[in-house]
């Protein structure tokens, strides 16, 4: 269809589509579906080949959150039976990113609840990288810690943090629906200190939460406009005992049209499948490797994702290879820019990354386990009453798949072994 023809060539071109095209993509047909992942795997494979980084998530600091993000299990108020925990120790936390490094995670995630690090916090995740990094050599890290202070930015990437991962998560105009102790200008904030710093800027998004076509494309029009290095893409998870609990509302197709959307948005960046795959996108996850070139190895924050060996197996069966340690993950002119910048995330490689052989430029997922991934609320107020639950979706989406929300009861914080 035409439609498709430009936006591959507007892709491969790293062109910004037009908002009709986006919403286009996000209005086509079942029957269109299989045209739609084939062209966004064109532009996939223009500038990430095949690849698909492996990213691991270490859950620093569990629950105990003062902001009241509506999607987010950890989040003031509360009810779902998560695991709660403060800091992990150093070694804690480097042992956990062990898991993940040995099943071929090139990126470990640090995150930690709350509305943002104090510089006590900033010292303490600056030793844990240092543990990381002394123990695995030429692993990625990013921090996700929330709403940065002045400063904070610097002092993460002296200790040797890569990337940030801070999301915009929904589009401003529905923001505050969602969150009310912090802003969506606070968000950005964080993103353009990060940035600002030499940081590869991670941000994304959460669909699901009862958003319209126009937000989503408006939030992933935010996210180019800021010029993120990685996108992660999470689907809310509808935890019991949160707000959006009611909220299911997303089909398998949904969620490969919204990942297709993103990659034509933002053809060159790592587009990172994240929360929520496994619960929405269920067996259709090995067509979404044609779109993302990235992914959550194992388990999230405080839900539990397919067995990493698993993950492993869906790769290979797909088509598709893990990314080495050694490749650089984003385009020649995305790790050039980033290491003119004085990051270091992303050009340690070879032979280029860019076309056809050399996965995340930067930082985890969404918020937590009940958007998925990572990057903590964060926010600027002290804590608030929990906002109003929502009202139950009026066209809940058949074959919804409760039973497959398991929350994290291993990996860090535990004595039970990790699922990498």
């Amino acid at each position: 269809m035409d439609l498709l023809n430009t936006l591959v060539e507007k892709g491969l071109r790293r062109e910004l589509p037009t908002r009709e095209e986006a919403l286009a993509v996000l209005a086509t047909s079942d029957d269109e579906l299989l045209d739609v992942v084939a062209a966004a795997g064109k532009v996939r494979r223009q500038w990430f080949g095949r690849r698909v980084k492996l990213n691991y998530l270490v859950n620093l600091k569990s629950g105990l959150c003062p902001e009241d993000c509506s999607y987010c299990s950890q989040r003031l108020g509360s009810k779902a039976e998560i695991l709660k925990y403060t800091w992990l120790k150093p070694d804690e936390a480097s042992q956990a990113a062990a898991a993940g490094v040995a099943g071929g995670a090139k990126r470990v995630c640090l995150v930690a609840s709350g509305r943002g690090p104090t510089d006590r916090d900033v010292e303490r995740v600056g030793r844990t990288i240092e543990a990381i990094k002394e123990q695995n050599e030429g692993i990625e890290v990013c921090a996700c810690l929330g709403l940065l202070s002045d400063g904070q930015a610097e002092r993460l990437k002296d200790a040797g943090a890569d990337a940030y991962n801070h999301n915009l998560n929904t589009s401003e105009a529905t923001y505050a629906g969602i969150t009310k102790t912090h802003t969506y200008a606070d968000r950005v904030d964080t993103v353009q200190k990060a940035h600002a710093a030499g940081l590869s800027a991670c941000s994304g998004l959460i669909a699901g939460m009862g958003e319209t076509d126009e937000d989503l494309v408006d939030v992933v029009y935010a996210l180019r406009e800021l010029d993120s290095d990685s996108v992660p893409v999470n689907f809310l998870i509808p935890f019991e005992g949160t707000p959006l609990a009611k909220e299911w509302n997303l089909t398998p197709q949904r969620c490969l049209r919204i990942l297709a959307m993103v990659r034509f948005v933002c053809p060159d960046v790592e587009v990172r499948i994240a929360g929520g795959r496994e619960v929405h996108l269920r067996s259709m996850q090995p067509l979404a490797l044609n779109i993302a070139n990235s992914i959550f190895l194992g388990d999230y924050l405080t839900s539990e994702g397919q067995a990493g060996q698993a993950d492993l197996d869906m790769i290979a069966d797909a088509g598709f290879e893990v990314e080495g340690a050694g490749t650089t993950t984003l385009p020649k002119h995305r790790a050039d820019a980033l290491a003119a910048a004085g990051g270091g995330c992303g050009s340690q490689a070879s032979a280029g990354c860019g076309s056809h052989d050399a996965s995340e430029g930067a930082g985890c997922g969404s918020h937590d386990a009940a958007g998925g991934g990572c990057g903590p609320c964060g926010g600027h107020a002290q804590a608030a009453p929990a906002a109003e639950p929502a009202a139950e979706p009026a066209n809940e989406v058949p074959g919804a798949r409760p039973d497959l929300v398991a929350v994290r009861r291993r990996g860090a914080g535990t004595e039970l072994a990790p699922n990498a």
